[in-house]
């Protein structure tokens, strides 16, 4: 029973930390973390990333801009750029880790105290990964609430919302994280099962008799 749960859950848990990588790949790079319809001129988005600014424009064509300057960023997006690519990075070497670990791999079949300990270090990784990528994606959606509600702002200036890879964003990091956890009790648990209990001793009297004590049965009276 304990050997088929680790299998599910190590299973689910790869299935998770790859999607969330990759979603988290796609977060860093699509520039839709923010989106704005101009309401003088609604044939064109403006759609922000962290690293380029895009205008689409209702015949189809997409004109994209990137960034001045690094410094020249708002806090969050300096900071997000950074947290993305350390969350592409642990999530990378979480997956490289706990995949020798797995049940299914013949890697370090002969050592399963070395596979824990890779099942656990893939699992702390991915979910370094999954909180270094909430976290960018909370707080640039932190400050689009707040400037969207912003009432020093006059109401005719257009307001940033959220864009589509902010909700995935949440995911990649959810997936990152509930993945990481997975492979991390996966591996605790078999590192804390029980061991089978040892024969007990058979009793003396299912003992047979001791070679070379053999008793011929002409001298049975005499034990008699």
């Amino acid at each position: 029973m304990a050997g088929s749960w680790r299998a599910v859950a190590q299973a689910v848990g790869t299935l998770l930390a790859v999607l969330g990588w990759v979603s988290s790949c796609v977060t860093t790079f699509v520039p839709l973390w923010k989106s704005l319809n101009l309401e003088l001129n609604e044939l064109e988005v403006w759609s922000m990333g962290l690293w380029q600014v895009c205008i689409a424009h209702e015949e189809g064509a997409v004109e994209c801009r990137a960034h001045g300057s690094f410094l020249a960023l708002p806090p969050a997006l300096r900071i997000a750029r950074l947290l993305m690519c350390l969350s592409n990075g642990l999530g990378l070497l979480g997956c490289a880790l706990a995949a020798p670990g797995l049940r299914g791999w013949s890697c370090c079949r002969d050592k399963p105290a070395l596979k824990r300990r890779l099942l656990l270090a893939g699992g702390a990784a991915l979910g370094a990964a999954g909180m270094a990528t909430l976290a960018p994606v909370s707080w640039v959606a932190y400050n689009t609430v707040l400037d969207f509600w912003d009432d020093t702002v006059p109401n005719i200036v257009p307001r940033w919302e959220f864009g589509e890879a902010m909700f995935l964003g949440w995911f990649a990091g959810a997936s990152l994280a509930v993945g990481g956890l997975l492979l991390a009790c996966s591996a605790r648990a078999a590192g804390t099962a029980t061991p089978p209990a040892p024969a007990g001793r058979q009793p003396p009297a299912a003992r047979g008799p001791a070679r070379g004590h053999h008793l011929h049965p002409k001298n049975a009276d005499l034990v008699i």
